[in-house]
This record gives C-alpha cells, structure tokens and sequence, in this order.
C-alpha cells in the first residue's frame, strides 16, 4: 500500500542544493499544470471519482487538493521572505477534501494551478542565494528554509501527478 500511496518514495531533500537544481525545481513546477491538464482531461466523471488508492482520495479531490496546498504553499513563502521565521499556517487537508467545493469542476483547480505556478515560479526565479536560506517554521515539519521548502513543493506535485499516472496505468484507462 506505501508504494501506491507514496509512488516516489518519501520526500528527502538535498541540503545546499546548487542553483542549476533549484532552476530544475522551477521548470518542474511550471510544467506541473500542463502535465496534469493532458492526464486528466480525457478521464470521464467516473474515472475523476475513482480513488487513486482503497480509502485514498478521488482523483478530483486530489487535483483540488493540490490547488489548496499550492496556494498555503505560496503563502509560507510570501511570508518568510517578508517575515522573519514566521509560524506557517496549517490546515486540515482532510477536512477541506470533503468540503462541497470539491466537487466543483476541476477546471477551476486546473486554471488555479496554472495562474499560481507561473506567479510562483516568477517569486522563486527572483530570489538570491541567501534568500532561499530565509525560513519559516512549520508546525508538521519544524523550521524549514525556503531551499527545502522549494524541494518538498517540487516533490509534492510530482507525487500526486504520479499517483494519477498509477490509476490510470493499474485500471487500465
């Protein structure tokens, strides 16, 4: 079950990554939505309302959740580079999944996602070196810079696209 649930393995980051990997990080994000958007569009309603794993979430919920995390995502960041080691905000991403907002089309996440990664990679694609060192503190992970943080968002789209990609490759569509 920990292989569907975590296709790519868990999150490890790289500690003082070089300029060309973070550059890396950032095309990654950009591409992100169209990858999505070209795996998802074909799917029918039911296929959208499948669980990518037994008690996981729909692939609709997964693609609204991801527009939910990104969004907190960019935030941390906007705070810490204008902060100093600010307390990042949580949210119950298990409760907002059951919200009736998840159920809205997934156009909506999909334009999100879009708007929002090309917005964020112009922030990224702006800082220096020492402020990727600035950090905030997460209340699940602890203190984090925004080098790491960078990484796990890199990371996070890629393992949810990767969980879609598994569905669709175990059932078939």
């Amino acid at each position: 079950m920990d292989r569907i649930r975590y296709p790519l393995g868990l999150f490890e980051p790289i500690q003082n990554p070089t300029p060309v990997q973070r550059a890396r990080w950032v095309e990654d994000m950009l591409m992100l939505p169209a990858d999505l958007r070209s795996m998802v569009e074909p799917l029918s309603r039911d296929q959208l309302f499948t669980p990518y794993r037994p008690g996981g979430w729909t692939v609709q919920q997964v693609i609204h959740h991801m527009a939910d995390n990104d969004m907190n995502a960019y935030i941390r960041f906007r705070r810490a580079l204008t902060e100093d080691a600010p307390l990042a905000g949580t949210y119950r991403e298990d409760l907002w999944a059951e919200q009736i907002d998840y159920e809205a089309p997934i156009e909506l996440s999909l334009v999100l996602l879009d708007a929002l990664h090309r917005r964020f990679a112009a922030l990224l694609r702006s800082l220096s070196t020492s402020e990727f060192q600035k950090t905030f503190t997460s209340p699940t992970h602890g203190p984090m810079s925004l080098d790491v943080a960078t990484q796990r968002f890199a990371w996070h789209g890629r393992h949810h696209l990767a969980q879609i990609t598994a569905l669709i490759e175990r059932s078939g569509w």
